[in-house]
């Protein structure tokens, strides 16, 4: 006799579903959703992509439109994105869409991987100097231990 048990979400038990890729527009960070995309593809997974925008209090007391360069960013992605999808159109298919959060990177990552419901994360190696003593996005996702971390160099 079987029952029917409704367990809810469960992350990651058939393959991912949902592969979330942080993307900054940093050289690593467009290779890990390079790296995600192929993922998602081989999977049939949708590719969240998220640029999370930072919040810079400072810069914005001392007037600096920070808001305005920051959505500059993720439209400049989101164009990128569009124009690396199209020219694979036919060749490749992939499900994929682009989400932006506020807030600081690791913060923004986590949000965006609990709300869509994330099945595994992909970020690129940070390319700053000083994350190697205060610690990157990347080895903060792997330490909170939620998800598959990928991180690409």
């Amino acid at each position: 006799m079987t029952e029917d048990v409704n367990t809810g979400f469960e992350r990651g038990t058939d393959g991912p579903k949902v592969i979330v890729a942080g993307v900054d527009g940093s050289d690593s960070s467009l290779r890990a959703a390079a790296y995600a995309a192929g993922l998602a593809r081989r999977q049939n997974a949708l590719l969240a992509l998220v640029y999370v925008q930072p919040v810079v209090a400072a810069g914005a007391a001392l007037g600096a439109p920070v808001a305005d360069a920051t959505g500059e960013i993720a439209e400049g992605l989101v164009a990128e994105i569009r124009a690396s999808a199209e020219r694979l159109k036919g060749i490749y298919e992939v499900r994929w869409e682009f989400h932006t959060f506020h807030g600081d990177p690791y913060a923004g990552l986590v949000s965006a991987a609990q709300e869509l419901m994330a099945d595994a994360v992909v970020v690129g190696a940070s390319e700053q100097a000083g994350h190697r003593i205060v610690g990157s996005v990347a080895v903060r996702l792997v330490k909170a231990g939620k998800w598959p971390v990928t991180v690409v160099p």
